[in-house]
């Protein structure tokens, strides 16, 4: 009886573990800019400096508008690299695999938030997120 259950165990962990497969693929890096978080920090007429500086950390760039309202802009730009290799998986329920003929794919991401500010509280902001 234990050997069965050993048995069955063993089987449905290899077959997990064959279907997962072997992606050697490295994603973005973690970082406070994103879209959802902008959307869930940012509020106007509400979210204060402190709170922004708090989310985001300090702004890449700080500057006035002509009404003399301070804007604060970030950036960031990542480089995601990945290994396309072709890789096939075999399982007592199911066989496939998938195949892609480049060594190596590369994709960049920009995103940017410009935030302006009205005596220190956030009366407009505006989120860009470009992927190519």
């Amino acid at each position: 009886m234990k050997s069965k259950f050993l048995f069955y165990g063993l089987t449905i962990c290899s077959a997990l573990f064959v279907l997962t497969g072997c992606n050697t693929e490295m994603g973005y890096p973690k970082t406070p800019y994103t879209s959802g978080n902008v959307s869930l920090t940012l509020k106007k007429g509400e979210t204060t400096q402190q709170q922004v500086l708090e989310a985001f950390g300090a702004p890449n760039i700080v500057t006035q508008d002509a009404e003399g309202n301070s804007v604060w802009t970030y950036q960031t730009n990542a480089t995601v690299t990945r290994d396309a290799t072709n890789s096939n998986y075999w399982t007592i329920f199911l066989a496939g695999g998938n195949y892609s003929d480049s060594g190596f794919m590369r994709s960049q991401k920009t995103m940017t938030i410009i935030i302006t500010f009205k005596e220190k509280v956030v009366s407009n902001f505006k989120s860009l997120s470009t992927s190519f």
